[in-house]
């Protein structure tokens, strides 16, 4: 038999994944399940971008393209962050990547060695420390707790910054708990004077607030961005990074030797989602924030902790110890039981254990019979 190489027995799983797919095999016997887990926007993509998509295959738009992506989605990428945060970012200083994952593995390959350090927050998005670590580097993680919003502290992290300590994570609006890192915390941090790796994906759905690029504050940093949550557009497989002039090279041969370029097609309706879509983004978000508004209402009533109410993204982190200090283990009964899909908040890290991950891209509908079916399975559960 094959050897199997440690680096590949030892990646965790993406817990999520698996709650969907125990979700899908109930569903298969007849089961109505209600999807709370998945951080999927459960919008159509706007037409104007499925409209250029189709243009662009008509044009015979079906090759690779050039490694950092065709200019004129660069240049649009440019344009947004200009407008929306006042930056001046160059076309060359931007790579289109087939999603944010690629764009990840990228930039950790052009920044730690093995050995070295990235600090990350933790609770984290799963996939974080699992790039790190598949590449022979180290998490550092740094305690964020919800009576502060889940928020990174600069004080916090300097006590963890160590003599192979290369960059610092930040992600706002953040995944899992849907907090903003305030403007004044992201300065903090800037001075520390480390890179910092900023994953935006979420930016543009913010409710009531304004988020911050950490490009306003430094220009030692990298960007991560993309189309799927914002846009609705998570099948078209397409992000992109920001990055320092001087490694753009370094990336540009990552990205010409493991992915090539991104999709073709998916990069010219990138381009009408940046110039095209802003009307049908504010309806989504309209959407959104009436969802978040009914949950955050229902999730207190049903006892659920939430000290900070999230602002951005569409998920939302939740305080269930008073029901199990397994979350893994409670959201597999809730999901059995009560057939509602949640994230067991152990997926995003061991600071998270006793938490469930909320999220609200379903429909209005199916959220409040969820919220609905909870409330009946604590009944049961407590007896109360």
């Amino acid at each position: 038999m094959s050897r199997i190489t440690e680096r590949a027995r030892k990646i965790p799983p993406f817990i999520v994944m698996e709650v969907l797919e125990k979700a899908h095999e109930l569903e298969r016997k007849g089961r109505h399940i209600i999807h709370l887990e998945i951080g999927e926007p459960d919008f159509s993509t706007p037409s104007c971008i499925c409209e250029a998509g189709m243009d662009a295959i008509q044009r015979g738009e079906t090759h690779y393209t050039h490694s950092l992506g065709i200019i004129e989605l660069r240049e649009a990428i440019c344009e947004n962050y200009k407008e929306k945060y006042g930056v001046s970012v160059d076309p060359g200083q931007v790579i289109v990547t087939s999603g944010t994952s690629p764009a990840l593995l990228m930039i950790f390959s052009t920044l730690l060695e093995s050995g070295d350090e990235i600090i990350i927050s933790n609770p984290h998005y799963p996939c974080y420390p699992n790039f790190v670590n598949y590449l022979g580097a180290k998490p550092g993680f740094v305690n964020v707790y919800e009576e502060d919003g889940f928020q990174l502290r600069h004080d916090e992290i300097r006590k963890k910054i160590g003599p192979r300590t290369m960059a610092i994570l930040i992600n706002s609006p953040s995944n899992p708990a849907g907090n903003l890192l305030s403007a004044e915390r992201m300065a903090a941090i800037a001075e520390l004077g480390l890179p910092v790796v900023s994953d935006e994906i979420y930016h543009g759905l913010v409710y009531g607030k304004k988020e911050h690029s950490i490009l306003e504050f430094t220009d030692n940093a990298f960007v991560l961005n993309g189309f799927s949550k914002l846009y609705a557009m998570t099948g078209w497989r397409l992000g992109y990074l920001i990055a320092p002039p001087e490694f753009i090279r370094p990336l540009q041969k990552i990205q010409q030797n493991f992915f090539i370029s991104a999709g073709t097609i998916s990069q010219w309706a990138g381009v009408a989602a940046l110039k095209k879509a802003q009307a049908d983004v504010e309806k989504m978000k309209k959407i959104y924030d009436e969802r978040r508004r009914y949950m955050i209402k229902k999730i207190r009533e049903l006892g659920f902790g939430l000290a900070v109410e999230p602002e951005g993204a569409f998920y939302m982190l939740v305080n269930a110890k008073h029901l199990s200090g397994n979350s893994y283990e409670l959201a597999f009964e809730i999901l059995e039981k009560a057939g509602v899909g949640v994230t067991p908040g152990i997926d995003f890290g061991k600071n998270a254990e006793g938490y469930l991950r909320f999220s609200y891209a379903n429909s209005l509908e199916n959220i409040k019979e969820g919220m609905n079916r909870i409330e009946e399975f604590i009944r049961k559960k407590t007896g109360n």
